[in-house]
């Protein structure tokens, strides 16, 4: 059976046109995504013109382009509610930030990415990258660390094969065996830091949430500046981020998060 007859290779087709639309950040010309496709320009088109009567895109008929449709922010609306931590855990981030006085980020995995899920900002907020509902590299920031260090091994073995290790500054961890290395030691200490490594003068202490017995669901950290503290001082707020992740995955159990799975009828 080839790809255009598989209804799973069709689908993932479908979504990497969306994926690429998406990392624009703008709305695009049909010129635009089809130099930066895979795909040759009639599968191109077929694709976007599928996508564009479901609602998936749309498109501006005067400049010409197109971009992701309002059915998706209904959809993401939906998986927000859903399938985040983000519900469960927003006044555990709220209360954790007007605690310790620093920006707070709630994190899970995605396709061996950091899913920024939620961000509650400091009272003197720093600009850095991160936002709710952006993606980032899970090697060289807190929470994917921690996260990737609480896979089982052959999930693990996959992430770390889909990091592509930019070096972004000079502390950036830079190949997978120095990854593993540094995710031996967070298993040990059971958190893990950004030491600058994803952009000069953020650093944070992170640490992963989890169910009773171990599986992941994701990670909360705190995140400041050098030039407003040090790693030893975030260290010291270990704990109490610890009971804040902890009353996280307990309210996540009695919520949308079973740790055992159904049982087919």
């Amino acid at each position: 059976m080839t790809d255009a007859s598989n209804g799973a290779g069709t689908v993932g087709k479908a979504l990497e046109v969306l994926d690429q639309v998406a990392t624009f950040g703008r709305p695009a010309r049909f010129s635009e995504l089809l130099a930066s496709s895979r795909f040759p320009k009639a599968t191109l088109y077929r694709f976007i013109q599928t996508l564009t009567n479901e609602g998936m895109l749309a498109y501006d008929p005067d400049r010409q382009t197109y971009a992701l449709g309002v059915r998706l922010v209904r959809l993401a609306h939906a998986a927000w509610e859903q399938s985040s931590l983000a519900p469960v855990a927003r006044r555990h981030l709220e209360a954790l930030s007007a605690e310790v006085g620093e920006t707070v980020h709630l994190a899970q995995l995605d396709n061996a990415h950091v899913l920024y899920v939620d961000k509650v900002n400091a009272h003197t907020p720093l600009p850095m990258y991160s936002q709710a509902g952006k993606i980032g590299p899970a090697y060289c920031t807190g929470v994917g660390k921690v996260m990737l260090a609480y896979l089982e091994a052959e999930p693990l073995a996959r992430a770390v094969a889909q990091q592509s290790f930019h070096v972004f500054t000079p502390q950036t961890l830079a190949s997978a065996a120095e990854l593993l290395s540094e995710i031996r030691v967070i298993r040990e200490n059971g958190f893990g830091f950004d030491r600058e490594e994803h952009e000069p003068g953020i650093i944070c202490v992170a640490l992963p949430i989890l169910t009773p017995t171990g599986r992941l669901l994701g990670a909360l950290s705190v995140t400041s500046s050098t030039s407003r503290t040090g790693l030893p001082a975030l260290e010291k707020l270990a704990p109490r981020i610890r009971e804040a992740a902890t009353a996280i995955s307990r309210e996540a159990a009695q919520w949308r998060f079973p740790d055992t799975p159904s049982i087919p009828a």
